[in-house]
Parts: structure tokens; C-alpha cells; sequence
């Protein structure tokens, strides 16, 4: 087992539940339609970049647990987890709201993920991946 393995599987399985939230509501989500009335509306975003975040989170997590262009998806990845700290997450520091004190979720899951990615970026998809197959 290599360690971009298990660095691809922490990630993309990480993220996963989170698409899973915003394109079918899974695990209390709100679905694909919600999730882009808030991401327009409430967040004012382009819709052409919350469809990308939904669909990022959602295939691009399963892709890249895949080890499939693994380094694209880290790099999107990354971009992603600093976009989140920078609209909503880094005004409310780096620790997560664990005792329900703060007005938000601070920004130390992103600062882990965009690690992961960055050594992702560095490693590449390692020997159990679907890159690897397609090379060979």
C-alpha cells in the first residue's frame, strides 16, 4: 500500500459526504436545487462555479479516490478549500466550532485537506491507481 493511497482515500472519501449533501441530500443535506439557491442567491455566486463546487465534491471526490487525474482533482481541490476560507470560513478563525461558542466553523479542515492535496500535487496517484493502469 502506498502513501498516496491512503492520502487519496482520506480525501476523496472525506469529501464525498459533503457532495453527497449538496447534490442528493444525503446525510442532511440540502440537495442539488437548495444548495443552488444558496450558493446564488444567499452566497451570490456565479452559478457556473456552485455547480462546480457540487460536482467537484460529489464525482471529483470518487475520481479522485480513484487515483484518476489525481493531481487535477488535488489542484481543484485546493482551490475549493481556499475559496471556502476565504467567503465564509477564515472569519471565524482556525478551530472548528466544537463547543458551539463561535458564529462559525473555523478553518483547520480545510488547512488539512489543502495538505493532503499539496502532497497529492507533489506524489501523484502511486502505484494503486487508475492513472497508473491507464499508463501502463
Amino acid at each position: 500500500m502506498s502513501a498516496a493511497l491512503i492520502l487519496r482515500l482520506t480525501a476523496g472519501l472525506i469529501m464525498l459526504p459533503h457532495g453527497l449533501q449538496k447534490l442528493v441530500g444525503m446525510f442532511g443535506g440540502f440537495g442539488y436545487r437548495n444548495t443552488m439557491i444558496y450558493f446564488t442567491e444567499t452566497m451570490k455566486l456565479p452559478w457556473t462555479i456552485a455547480v462546480s463546487i457540487i460536482w467537484l465534491e460529489s464525482l471529483g471526490s470518487v475520481l479522485l479516490a480513484a487515483g484518476f487525474l489525481t493531481r487535477l482533482w488535488a489542484a481543484a481541490f485546493i482551490v475549493l478549500m481556499v475559496g471556502a476560507i476565504i467567503t465564509t470560513n477564515g472569519r471565524h478563525g482556525l478551530f472548528m466550532n466544537w463547543f458551539g461558542t463561535q458564529a462559525g466553523e473555523g478553518f483547520e479542515y480545510h488547512v488539512l485537506l489543502i495538505g493532503i492535496c499539496l502532497a497529492l500535487l507533489i506524489t501523484g496517484s502511486g502505484s494503486w491507481s487508475l492513472d497508473r493502469l491507464i499508463v501502463k
